[in-house]
């Protein structure tokens, strides 16, 4: 069983016995017997069969919860466990009695047995002494009588101690007295007298017999010696001795010799020395030779324990007669203690600005004596403390005047305290002072000003910097807490554009920035500590938009918000490089990101026209025959040189025509159904047949000149300019083609009877200052206005 198991049995073994059977069985083993031994048959003698033992579970359970026997519910045998040593369970109780229950369940009964082990004699007798010294004066009377130390055995009864027998000889036996507890203790009984001339020393061997079949015996050595009738006992010359030893003597150094004479002769004239009711601190310090009475030092001596020994001494000569006297030791003290520092209260821990203050109450003290105890008592120079004595041997430590935690926050303080032995002794106490901080610092920013720069187009709550601000005291009083101070700026929505961490410092947009409509914008950051009262100071930041392309380049000419397409016109008789036209564009970006380049992307005839890179000219790239189309659809690309590079497209319409001395102005019907459905044809087909009538086309003309004009005001005709607000900035970088903020032009055919004038980017507006963000929109009035268009 498990010991929760057994637990709960035994409970239920305790529980049952006032309902156990009466019936009881009795067994007995030796001692020693081997495991598995047979002791009994349990079924046989309760009256049950193998078969119910083993059915309802029986179990043999002892007192002490030991498991020393074991049953066999196949046979019912009750077999030993472990082998049994009846003198360590029993010891010298007799009988030796182990009581068992036997349970059964189902139901629940229970039967006592009782198991008696029965001793062997395994144990012989045993003498603790291997000599027993007896001294007889040869004077003894006969029959006196000697104790002796008895034997040891562990067995009982019959195997125990039964009697003493000694070795044969004339002068002694062995008598046994009566004992009250019945034991067998021996008596040496002098038979005959000793006689110290003839025989000074016996030697007898004492034997202890047990009871045991065979007995067994033990034996020890008796040793008699026989002493002489002494009639002079030892004298000192002088009672008293006296004797000045420093506290400094070294051990087993010698102090004095006693002696002591005796008038008898032989054994009866030695003498021996012996410390007489000496106490414990005496036996540690001091030891005497008993034969030269020689005094010597055993242990250090200490004046401030103990400043004297009175010591007195025994001198026995060999007939046991003795003499006393006193030795006197006297200890000097020598200067063997340093003082020492007793701290009574200690302030580890004073503000910086208080002064005076008390940092210890402490004592001094020297155990030594005379000029050894007298003490000096000091501190290092150049530190902001002293020392003021009070009262005997007291002193404080004292600040003189307040302290600054900033340039010393912690002071160690030695004090020493030397006396004026010889050699002079001193100790040091140490104590370390630490100065609490006061709020009289406030944060320093590390510099006055900071420049932060950030991209355009950033990620909200994207961290662009951080300030830090240290502060030299400590605690809470150096903890910085960072704020955005007001800004000077009305118009400048600092709340919507950063954010700082008041923890750390750390600097945040808010939201996304754009450098074309922000370049740049300033602030002032605060920093406090968290004393008492809190003290701040403040620095500058500057944040600076770094561009990006983000912008793609814009096409001022020729419109590409699908409005009627401008056509261009050119001769059949234009020489090579011949100025087709010329792509406007401009790029809101700055720097390179604004430098725009130009490429012809596709035409219907790869060779006929070509495109300056840096400028947008389109420009004949040879002679122009009767066999090229008369229609042409360029399509030029403009580029950045942004990383990564963006880029716009500008659609061309070009007409080759056989020259300008009649103007081929289509109706403005006619013009939208060119744009549509190819009008061009028929329009030519309709100027051919209005040949034939000069009146015709007299009143074509006129008509004609009257709808463009009409066109230019209604924002509809060939040529239209941007329904939108320009881009602000039109820097030309380097001949790359944009507008120059000092040039716009105006871009149209202009028309009218009997003319046949091409107009082309002709400038209108050349003292247009340099103008800033903020002005943009104006800027692009101006550009409008120039036209002669009014753009809702």
């Amino acid at each position: 069983l498990d010991l929760r198991k057994r637990q709960v049995l035994i409970f239920l073994v305790l529980l049952g016995l006032s309902r156990a059977d009466t019936e009881s069985a009795h067994y007995s083993v030796a001692e020693e017997t081997e495991i598995g031994s047979f002791v009994a048959n349990l079924a046989r003698d309760l009256g049950l069969g193998v078969e119910e033992l083993s059915s309802r579970e029986a179990r043999v359970v002892s007192d002490d919860n030991k498991k020393y026997l074991h049953l066999d519910l196949l046979t019912g045998d009750l077999l030993l466990n472990e082998k049994l040593d009846r003198d360590e369970l029993c010891g010298s109780t007799e009988p030796c009695v182990l009581h068992f229950q036997v349970v059964l369940e189902n139901p629940l009964q229970f039967f006592r047995v009782e198991l008696h082990v029965k001793d062997i004699n395994d144990h012989s007798p045993t003498f603790l002494d291997k000599e027993i010294l007896i001294k007889i004066s040869e004077g003894t009377t006969i029959g006196t009588t000697f104790l002796m130390e008895s034997a040891q055995d562990l067995d009982v009864g019959s195997n125990s101690l039964q009697n003493y027998t000694i070795s044969p000889n004339s002068h002694f036996h062995i008598k046994i007295p009566d004992s009250s507890d019945r034991k067998i203790y021996p008596e040496l009984v002098l038979d005959r007298a000793l006689d110290y001339e003839q025989e000074a020393e016996l030697r007898l061997t004492l034997t202890a017999l047990d009871g045991g079949s065979p007995p067994k015996s033990g034996t020890t050595l008796v040793l008699i010696k026989v002493l002489d009738i002494n009639d002079n006992a030892p004298e000192f010359p002088q009672s008293l001795y006296e004797v000045q030893v420093p506290e400094d003597r070294p051990i087993g150094s010698w102090i004095v010799t006693i002696s002591a004479k005796d008038l008898d002769a032989g054994n009866y004239g030695k003498i021996s020395y012996t410390f007489f009711h000496a106490s414990e601190d005496i036996r540690k310090t001091f030891e005497i030779n008993p034969i030269s009475g020689e005094v010597n030092l055993r242990s250090p001596l200490d004046f401030e324990v103990i400043q004297s020994y009175t010591i007195n001494i025994q001198a026995t000569d060999g007939g046991g007669l003795s003499g006393k006297c006193t030795l006197l030791v006297k200890v000097m003290d020598i200067n063997d203690n340093p003082p020492e520092v007793t701290i009574s209260s200690i302030t580890k821990r004073i503000p910086e600005n208080a002064s005076e203050t008390l940092v210890a109450l402490f004592s001094v003290v020297d155990q030594d004596s005379g000029d050894n105890g007298r003490m000096i008592c000091s501190i290092q120079d150049n530190l902001p403390f002293f020392l003021k004595p009070t009262f005997k041997n007291f002193f404080t430590l004292v600040s003189e005047k307040a302290l600054d935690r900033e340039s010393q926050a912690e002071y160690n303080i030695t004090i020493t305290v030397t006396d004026l032995g010889t050699p002079r002794l001193k100790t040091e106490y140490n104590i370390t002072v630490l100065v609490s901080d006061v709020n009289d610092n406030a944060p320093a920013f590390t510099r006055t000003s900071y420049t932060l720069f950030v991209r355009e187009n950033n990620s909200p709550a994207l961290h662009i910097g951080s300030v830090s601000a240290t502060d030299r005291d400590s605690g809470t009083n150096a903890q910085v807490t960072y704020s955005l101070l007001p800004s000077q700026d009305p118009h400048l929505p600092l709340a919507s554009l950063v954010s700082i961490n008041a923890d750390n410092g750390h600097l945040f947009a808010l939201r996304s920035l754009d450098y074309e409509a922000l370049q740049g914008f300033e602030f002032r950051v605060g920093a406090a500590d968290r004393g008492s009262p809190a003290l701040s100071s403040e620095a500058l930041v500057r944040v600076l938009v770094l561009d990006a392309n983000d912008n793609s380049p814009f096409v001022l000419y020729p419109l590409q918000n699908g409005s009627a397409p401008c056509t261009e016109l050119v001769p059949r008789a234009a020489e090579p490089g011949y100025l087709v036209t010329k792509v406007v564009a401009v790029d809101g970006d700055s720097g390179q990101n604004a430098w725009l380049s130009y490429q012809l992307l596709k035409a219907t005839e790869p060779g006929l026209f070509g495109v300056w890179a840096h400028n947008g000219e389109v420009r004949t790239a040879r002679l122009l025959s009767e066999r090229d189309a008369a229609k042409h659809r360029l399509v030029v690309l403009v580029k950045d040189n942004g990383e990564p590079p963006r880029s716009a497209t500008a659609t061309l319409h070009v007409l080759l025509v056989d020259g300008f001395s009649q103007p081929y102005l289509p109706l403005p019907e006619a013009a939208l159904a060119q744009a549509q459905n190819d009008s061009l044809t028929i329009y030519l087909v309709v100027a051919l047949a209005s040949v034939s009538s000069l009146f015709l086309l007299s009143v074509l003309l006129f008509v004609a000149v009257r709808l463009c004009r009409r066109s230019r005001a209604a924002s509809v005709g060939r040529c239209s300019v941007p329904e939108g607000p320009f881009p602000g900035h039109l820097v030309d970088v380097s001949g790359a083609g944009t507008l120059s903020q000092s040039y716009q032009y105006e871009v149209c055919l202009t028309g009218g009877p009997g003319t046949s004038e091409f107009k082309f980017l002709k400038p209108i507006i050349s003292d247009i200052q340099t103008q800033g963000p903020g002005r943009k929109g104006e800027q692009n009035s101006t550009f409008r206005n120039s036209f002669g268009f009014n753009i809702q």
